[in-house]
């Protein structure tokens, strides 16, 4: 496995619209675990789509289980994943691997219903809401050449991300 290199605003790759994987094999598998060794190594990111990484096939990786109290299916597989149905409307704070500088506040559906082949090639339907829900759109808008800076709110609702450096190491004198 393989940490990849992320693809960076404003890399105009990001724009490009990704195409439906025609079959599951070894070389997807192992690219799937590639791209999940990336997400993780990432500083907390819970999504990682196949464009962030120059691949343009239709494949995401969601994975919340790490954020406490919140339903969610654990980790997700989601090849050539298409929302069935959406429902009710939430403004909420999002951030991305490749937009690593700032965060910004987006309107997704509160709930959706997703078809998406998982990494066995089987066709599966999920129900989510909440943050999985937000956290699958984020990483579909991938796969359609949209970033999260394409649907802020409002152009004010954009905010440099905070960084936060670790404190010096006191140094004492001799006496």
């Amino acid at each position: 496995m393989a940490v990849l290199e992320i693809l960076v605003y404003p890399d105009p790759r990001l724009k490009q619209i990704s195409e439906p994987v025609e079959t599951v094999d070894q070389a997807l598998l192992d690219f799937i675990a590639d791209l999940e060794e990336t997400m993780r190594a990432g500083p907390g990111g819970v999504g990682i789509a196949a464009p962030q990484v120059g691949c343009f096939k239709r494949i995401v990786i969601v994975d919340v289980s790490c954020k406490p109290k919140i339903p969610h299916h654990g980790r997700l597989v989601l090849i050539n994943p298409v929302i069935a149905t959406s429902n009710g409307s939430v403004v909420g704070r999002e951030g991305c691997l490749s937009v690593p500088d700032y965060t910004g506040n987006v309107a997704r559906a509160e709930r959706i219903t997703l078809n998406a082949w998982d990494e066995t090639g089987a066709e599966r339907v999920y129900s989510m809401e909440g943050f999985e829900a937000r956290a699958v759109q984020h990483e579909m808008d991938h796969l359609e050449g949209l970033l999260f800076l394409d649907r802020l709110v409002s152009r004010r609702d954009i905010f440099r991300r905070k960084v936060y450096q670790k404190p010096r190491a006191s140094v004492s004198k001799p006496s």
